[in-house]
């Protein structure tokens, strides 16, 4: 590993790692005690309930931290069977804590509200007013006390296996490569994506078409853990009296319908910006649509460099410290202390994520780098959330924990700085130019049209649950004819992916239900931060930064509104910050049309 983990424990499975779990698991087994034997909260027990909402917090906080840990370890080592066995252990503690937080809803439930808020109004937990509030709001959608236990115990076997299980198998499947020379190679699914980002076509298909005959080869496994746990979650709203099966997804992401409607309403509304992209995309690859793998191709660029990771760091470092010297120095700080592990090797897990301990207050970064641009701009992403994370290491750990809509908006603010750092970089030449405006552009096209296709394919996934299994064949289907209707005509009629359900692990995690529209959401709102940073100027940063640090303590909606004065239940905005591409559109024309008049 490239990471230096020595502050969670100084060695897996050491003495002081067993101590911290042994300590952990007792605290956890007394307070699940003391919780169930306090009556519901009212006039004369709220000393005592206080006291276990700071007992809650404290393991919460300890229990993050080892969580956080354990998701380092086995990310960058799926082949390791003593880190799968520690990840089985955890599920075991979150299952304890999940009763514990059954405990709490039971106690908050029922008080009239007068006593509610004076016991939100004392001195140990005015702050955490938010948060404990969304506890009680959680509490009117829950069974029994006994039915809330028994479906934490059962998830530790059901549901949460079935998320464990496609890790796994992700992290060490491979698929064969072949490359346009005839050369054939066995490549880890972790390296799939900077394949499928090459520059040449033949390479992007091939790492496709390989990609998928492996997933072809397990399809029935990925199907069942798909249908297990779309399953399990419909089965337990039905019991929790639920009404609908976005309510948790809205609930988890501190928004209502009406924001999620307005912005869905932009984005389709607007849906030609999205598609006039890929159309552009098509032509200067010489046709007139694209396939599936062709949505992250970059352009080629006469004696374009692939960046090393030193290039990347550095590239990184200056696009910040030029718009954002706060964030620049934050980013010294995570390269010497080595909080990043990026190197391609085989047994990594796919995907990319930032991490952190509320016990330590650090973050962690984990990437696979294969010399591109798309991973570059993956690690300014990535970088964007840890310093969300070091902006919020003051805040107590309730407040914290704050959701994908508001987490996604500070990893694109970081792309967006580094791309606009990167255009500006002396002597840049129109087609490093071009070059980048493509993926400027590209990722519009990926948040606007690829993450609703997971959003579109995930609502009517789970409206065919309800009626049974959905099989493998459906599956295809239901994603390719997705596909086709989010993306028109520029999509090839060839050119959809029947596998992307099984390929992308965001449709497994289990812990967050529909992993897609909070990155569509993020990446406008921070298109909408980044004009008003572009017209203030530095004035704007210290607004961002206060936005960020209140992201755990209200709703999207109130945060945003009170930290910049934008709201979000306009549709307007969400267009606006949409329409916004239409500009990178022509630039991206003008420089192409630029670099080929210098070539010529």
């Amino acid at each position: 590993m490239d990471w230096d983990l020595a502050s969670y424990f100084p060695a897996f499975d050491g003495p002081e790692m067993r101590r911290f779990k042994a300590g952990l698991r007792d605290d956890l087994d007394t307070l699940l005690t003391e919780a169930a034997a306090t009556a519901a909260l009212n006039p004369d027990n709220q000393d005592a309930w206080e006291g276990v909402v700071l007992s809650f917090e404290d393991a919460v906080t300890r229990l993050r931290h080892l969580g956080s840990y354990v998701s380092c370890i086995t990310s960058a080592d799926a082949n390791n069977e003593d880190f799968a066995a520690e990840e089985g252990a955890l599920s075991l503690l979150d299952a304890q804590m999940s009763k514990i937080l059954v405990e709490l809803q039971r106690g908050l439930k029922s008080p009239a509200d007068e006593v509610f808020e004076t016991f939100t109004s004392r001195p140990a937990l005015r702050d955490a007013c938010y948060r404990i509030t969304r506890i009680r709001e959680q509490s009117r959608y829950t069974m029994s006390t006994e039915g809330e236990h028994l479906a934490s115990d059962l998830g530790v076997d059901g549901i949460e296996a079935w998320g464990r299980l496609y890790d796994r198998i992700s992290g060490k499947l491979t698929f064969e490569m072949t490359y346009p020379d005839g050369r054939r190679e066995q490549v880890p699914m972790s390296q799939r994506r900077a394949l499928m980002e090459h520059p040449d076509r033949r390479v992007r298909r091939a790492a496709f078409e390989g990609g998928n005959a492996a997933w072809a080869s397990i399809e029935t496994v990925p199907a069942a853990a798909l249908n297990a746990i779309g399953g399990t979650r419909l089965t337990l709203y039905r019991h929790r009296g639920m009404d609908h099966y976005l309510d948790k997804a809205l609930f988890q992401a501190a928004i209502s319908r009406e924001t999620l409607d307005a912005m869905f309403e932009a984005v389709f509304a607007e849906i030609d910006v999205a598609r006039s992209i890929l159309a552009c995309k098509a032509r200067l690859m010489g046709g007139d649509t694209v396939g599936w793998y062709d949505l992250s191709a970059p352009l080629t660029v006469e004696n374009q460099d692939e960046p090393s990771w030193d290039d990347a760091r550095a590239l990184v470092h200056r696009a910040f410290a030029a718009g954002y010297p706060a964030l620049a120095d934050y980013t010294v700080e995570a390269y010497e202390k080595n909080w990043i592990d990026w190197s391609p090797r085989p047994g990594k897990r796919p995907g990319a994520f930032c991490t952190g301990s509320p016990l330590t207050k650090e973050s962690r970064v984990y990437m696979t780098y294969n010399d591109s641009m798309g991973d570059v701009l993956t690690l300014a992403h990535e970088l964007g959330h840890a310093f969300h994370g070091h902006l919020m290491r003051e805040a107590r750990t309730l407040n914290r924990a704050y959701p994908m809509t508001l987490a996604e908006s500070a990893s694109t603010f970081g792309e967006m700085l580094l791309m606009r750092g990167l255009l500006e970089e002396p002597g840049v030449s129109a087609g490093t130019r071009a070059y980048l405006l493509n993926l400027e552009a590209s990722d519009g096209a990926t948040y606007l049209l690829d993450i609703p296709v997971r959003f579109e394919f995930e609502k009517a996934f789970h409206e065919e649950r309800a009626d049974g299994e959905v099989g493998v064949s459906r599956l295809k289907e239901l994603m390719v004819e997705t596909q086709r209707r989010v993306l028109g005509d520029v999509l090839d009629p060839e050119g959809g992916d029947p596998y992307f359900w099984a390929s992308k692990l965001h449709f497994y995690i289990t812990d967050t239900t529909f992993y897609n529209f909070p990155y569509t959401f993020g990446y406008l709102l921070s298109r909408g931060f980044f004009a008003q940073y572009e017209k203030e100027g530095p004035d704007f940063l210290p607004k961002y930064e206060q936005y960020l640090k209140r992201t755990g303590s209200d709703t999207a909606e109130n945060v945003v509104r009170q930290s910049t004065g934008l709201e979000l239940s306009d549709p307007g905005f969400w267009s606006n910050a949409i329409r916004g591409l239409e500009g990178v559109l022509d630039q991206l024309k003008a420089s192409v049309a630029e670099s080929r008049a210098a070539l010529n």
